[in-house]
């Protein structure tokens, strides 16, 4: 395991975050950022990431206090999504982002507006 400075690889991977007492707190992925692993670890540090935002009340910083992580480089989109559903499964982390978008939330959000009315 590595502790909580990037840079690491700019390649896409899925990658394994990890709580100071050595317990899994997120799974996840580089999905299209140009810089890879290094821009999505830098998003969560920066506080850019649902599992900062909700699971660490927005204080990326924490990362950086015995928080270590592992990662796997992975090329191929398809088997990326799936190694991170299947490490999800199986080490069932305290975390689990949805994936979604502003935009997204934002059409979700227009839907269920729609639906009341």
């Amino acid at each position: 395991m590595q502790s909580f400075k990037p840079p690491v690889t700019e390649k896409h991977a899925v990658y394994i975050i990890y709580n100071p007492e050595g317990i899994v707190e997120h799974v996840g992925r580089s999905v299209r950022g140009r810089k890879g692993l290094v821009q999505r670890l830098t998003n969560h540090l920066y506080g850019n990431s649902s599992f900062v935002i909700k699971h660490l009340s927005g204080k990326g910083k924490k990362l950086r206090q015995g928080y270590q992580f592992q990662y796997l480089e992975i090329e191929d989109d398809r088997k990326r999504a799936l190694v991170e559903c299947l490490a999800a499964g199986e080490l069932c982390p305290a975390h689990v982002g949805l994936g979604q978008t502003r935009e997204d939330k934002k059409i979700a959000r227009d839907a269920k507006e729609i639906y009341r009315t």
